[in-house]
């Protein structure tokens, strides 16, 4: 059986980074063929509105699974992979799950 939860992710104060990356632990029965996922979630943190959410966040994705512990999420700006490299700040809420 998977799991599922909430975490925020950070890229720092402003003016940011390019990248951030937060750990998932404590998850005893993730698998290395679990499937894994992370997705913005429109709740608003100390440094940016519901709306900023909706409007601008960052991109997420799941990965890097350690069997028996946990994975990564990572988050970038939108033109991350052109070579513009946008700076991101603050907090940003993400849920996750796995299966």
């Amino acid at each position: 059986m998977g799991a599922q939860g909430q975490t925020t992710i950070n890229f720092g104060a402003f003016p940011g980074n390019p990248d951030a990356q937060v750990v998932i632990t404590g998850q005893a029965g993730i698998l290395a063929t679990s499937l894994v996922e992370a997705w913005i979630q429109p709740i608003a943190t100390a440094d940016h509105s519901v709306a900023e959410h909706y409007v601008d966040p960052p991109r997420v994705m799941a990965g890097e699974i350690v069997v028996g512990t946990g994975f990564t999420i990572r988050g970038f700006g939108s033109g991350f992979n052109t070579g513009n490299m946008p700076t991101l700040y603050g907090l940003w809420t993400v849920d996750w799950a796995w299966n």
